[in-house]
């Protein structure tokens, strides 16, 4: 909340003054009706005039309050947002939140639920903890019967709100959660419609995905609730406190009440300012109950963040943006370094333009060894050394620009295939298309390469989608080479056109180090290093 803690405590104070402006008002009215009763004179000018007046000041006073309310909720959510974003950026490995779901629902419409908090329950809480007070002190000034009315009926009203709170925030907590499982399950059944679709589980995935639905439909309506049985008690407690001063009013002048008046029998302008005053005394509790939901909702959106930020994991060395390439030979060592699961790797010692396939069974190390020799990591223990340097995160920019990197599952932008080949950069395109054999694949394409690709390639075959990662890594002209399993789950085929994409950017002077069960591959490499003999 501290972005917009200024625009807070500004919201806050013209909405207090707004709400004093009323009193104000209500002593114009009375006086002015008090002494056309008392035949006086008839409604003079200046009361018409002042009370406008003061209508009008009220008027800017609240439009002030709301535009600085508004303008703290986008400070804090531009501010959280872009902290997710750059934490994002900055991980090297999955958070520990949850799947994109549910970082998307956070992120998005998860966030926007502190909007109303800032900009509607703050300014009412202010308001609660200044008007009443005021108006009790007006109040117990003009009768000692009505104070009194007020001062009981006014406290069960915050007391019966802090009961039902606690269970609106439990609500809101399970409604929370639920969204962000339902779009986590919503991602990975997307993601694997193809498959579903093939293997007749459509059904089965429809039926799954409703009863999530009527879990956070149930979840959605118990909140609701909540909040309505909050309106409806303050409602009650505040209609029997303005109806007690009412009673208390009424009779007190047609004289059949003696007692309540400070000095003697109530008079018409002082029953008439506390009748306009009552309703003004239960007002604030009323805005604070309307937005009591909106409290609720974000103490849960405020709790999720805080567990997002406790996730804590490897950061990405470096800025992770672009750098000028660090100097020196393409090669690169790791000594006495570990996997994250504690498994010593052997210590591995790679020269500028050699081949090197790292093999061995599954959990062996091989894409850890692949991460910290890009510098996507930073070892715990041991020391990697690139450019004839140890690697540090000011170095890890300026190596990992000189990389090309080939991973395991091929990932896409929701952009064009010449924005997920470029990422941005300048090179010659059609030779990294011809280097990856995919030229003929992508002149096929309804676009070229201005068509469209999902996150996971759609249009595209597995090998196609790889030869497309290859042709990725190797638009930028990189002098190391790095590949995670490049032929996995291929046809013979396809994998001997990877393969030969690989060797024909060896051919070039590159260093290629590739991890790999294919033993085809692995045997056409200069040197096989296998990671299950470490110890």
């Amino acid at each position: 909340m501290a972005p917009g803690r200024r625009h807070q405590r500004r919201a806050a104070v013209l909405s207090v003054l707004a709400g004093l402006v009323w009193p104000l008002q209500a002593g114009v009215v009375a006086w002015a009706i008090g002494a056309v009763l008392a035949g006086a004179s008839p409604l003079p000018l200046a009361a018409a005039l002042g009370f406008g007046g003061l209508g009008l000041l009220r008027v800017a006073l609240t439009h002030l309050a709301e535009a600085q309310a508004h303008s703290a909720a986008d400070a804090i959510l531009a501010r959280a947002r872009t902290e997710i974003v750059a934490n994002e950026a900055s991980r090297a490995t999955d958070s520990a939140f949850g799947g994109a779901g549910s970082l998307a629902a956070l992120a998005g419409e998860k966030l926007e639920l502190l909007a109303p908090y800032v900009s509607r329950y703050a300014p009412a809480r202010a308001r609660v903890m200044v008007l009443p007070l005021v108006i009790l002190g007006l109040a117990f000034w003009q009768s000692w019967a009505v104070g009194v009315v007020l001062l009981i009926s006014g406290p069960l009203i915050p007391v019966f709100m802090a009961l039902v709170g606690m269970a609106a925030k439990e609500a809101s907590a399970r409604q929370m959660a639920e969204i962000g499982t339902l779009n986590d399950f919503l991602v990975e059944r997307l993601s694997a419609l193809v498959d579903i679709r093939l293997l007749g589980g459509g059904t089965a995935v429809l039926q799954g995905f409703e009863r999530q639905a009527g879990d956070l439909r149930r979840r959605t309506m118990a909140v609701l609730g909540v909040a309505f049985l909050s309106s409806t008690v303050l409602e009650l407690f505040a209609a029997i406190g303005v109806a007690m001063v009412a009673v208390y009013v009424g009779f007190s002048l047609l004289g059949a009440l003696e007692f309540g008046a400070w000095g003697g029998q109530l008079t018409p302008q002082a029953g008439i300012f506390l009748l306009l005053l009552a309703p003004e005394f239960y007002q604030p509790l009323r805005d604070l109950s309307a937005a009591w939901h909106d409290k609720a909702a974000a103490t849960a959106v405020i709790d999720e963040i805080a567990t997002y930020s406790s996730q804590t994991g490897p950061q990405l060395p470096g800025a992770g943006g672009p750098a000028p390439r660090l100097s020196g030979p393409a090669s690169v060592a790791l000594l006495g370094c570990f996997t994250p699961s504690g498994r010593a790797l052997p210590d591995i010692a790679i020269a500028a333009g050699e081949r090197v396939a790292l093999v061995g069974a599954s959990g062996a190390g091989k894409t850890s060894a692949l991460r910290l020799m890009a510098g996507l990591e930073l070892p715990q223990r041991g020391a990697v050394v690139v450019a004839g340097q140890v690697l540090t995160a000011d170095a890890a920019d300026g190596w990992r620009a000189r990389l090309g990197w080939m991973p395991q599952a091929p990932h896409f932008l929701a952009g064009s295939l010449r924005q997920n080949l470029t990422l941005g950069r300048t090179g010659n395109l059609p030779q990294a298309l011809d280097r990856a054999a995919i030229g003929a694949v992508v002149q096929a394409l309804p676009q070229g390469l201005s068509t469209r690709l999902g996150e996971t390639g759609a249009g595209l075959s597995g090998g196609e989608a790889r030869r497309i990662t290859l042709a990725r890594a190797v638009f930028g002209q990189p002098d190391l080479l790095l590949a995670d399993e490049p032929t996995a789950d291929l046809d013979p085929e396809t994998a001997r056109s990877v393969t030969e994409g690989l060797l024909a950017q060896s051919a070039q002077g590159v260093t290629l180090v590739v991890a790999t069960h294919d033993k085809a591959l692995a045997a056409r490499m200069d040197r096989i290093i296998d990671l299950w003999g470490a110890p």
